[in-house]
């Protein structure tokens, strides 16, 4: 499908990010959009919130999740924001499980919900898991039964906290600093693989579709290309699969990867090939999945 025509249809691709304060949620909605300007904030009709005014809600412990964050480098995405559920307790859980399973249901595709990054930190302060992210996982079905699913990601963020624990073992091994410094993000990855976290996710009642380790996003060379790919892994509808995809900013070879896969793969032994027309149609279809580019055809 023409990707005018799918933003006509859908209009923008929708995220619901959760997690705690200061798990490095905004940095990550950034490093995704490209940007490091503050994104602009809508309420559920469209009106553009003044940010003062929303600041001083949120002082006063108000939120509303329904609420639509917009960066203006990349205005294809719509995020909506969830604390996490140690800020709002009983209160909190309830509205996030209320607004999934109303946006699960909604028939119109540009009001469903289209995925769930939910953000834990690997910090010292925060590494193990909440009881309201037991609660999530255990009593917050997405929908993974329906046609309308919403995937769920978790995401590890502030994974490099781990690559200090691991560099302070080497050293105490006898590794030198240099050496330490080098084996310490293998050693992590290492003993992460093997660890409470993985083994939780694995055994709650409704488990993610996958989980992504984003170390260092806070650095200007920081990369978010596996979040990006893991997130149109999760997508089971190809047409939302295709709007993720030729929207996100920060990996053209992901763009490539899905256009080979969908499109050139099906048509290289194809008729089609052997005609002008032919050409122009596959042409102009594998350019659905690439953002921002014009494809022109004389």
């Amino acid at each position: 499908m023409d990707p005018a025509k799918i933003r006509k249809k859908i209009g923008r691709f929708r995220i619901l990010v959760i997690g705690r304060a200061n798990a490095g949620k905004t940095t990550i909605l950034q490093r995704v959009c490209n940007t490091r300007d503050n994104p602009q904030i809508y309420n559920s009709a469209g009106k553009k919130i003044d940010v003062a005014v929303l600041t001083a809600s949120r002082e006063r412990g108000l939120h509303d999740i329904e609420t639509e964050m917009v960066f203006e480098s990349n205005p294809g995405f719509i995020f909506h924001d969830s604390r996490g559920f140690e800020a709002g307790g009983v209160s909190e859980f309830e509205k996030v499980k209320t607004f999934i399973t109303r946006r699960s249901k909604e028939t119109n595709i540009r009001n469903q919900l289209h995925a769930i990054w939910y953000c834990i930190p690997m910090d010292e302060a925060s590494r193990s898991f909440t009881a309201g992210e037991n609660k999530f996982f255990s009593q917050c079905d997405t929908g993974s039964k329906s046609q309308s699913s919403v995937p769920v990601i978790v995401l590890f963020t502030k994974f490099d906290a781990l690559y200090d624990v691991a560099f302070t073992k080497l050293r105490k091994e006898g590794k030198s600093r240099k050496d330490a410094k080098e084996l310490a993000p293998g050693h992590a990855e290492e003993s992460f693989a093997d660890g409470p976290q993985l083994k939780f996710l694995k055994e709650v009642r409704w488990p993610p579709k996958c989980h992504v380790c984003l170390p260092n996003m806070d650095k200007d060379s920081a990369d978010c290309g596996i979040l990006v790919e893991h997130t149109a892994g999760t997508l089971d509808n190809e047409v939302l699969q295709q709007l993720f995809v030729s929207t996100q900013q920060t990996s053209m070879e992901i763009c490539m990867k899905y256009g080979v896969e969908r499109i050139l793969s099906k048509h290289i032994d194809s008729a089609e090939t052997t005609t002008s027309k032919g050409y122009e149609r596959i042409i102009k279809t594998l350019g659905a999945w690439f953002p921002h580019i014009i494809v022109r055809l004389s």
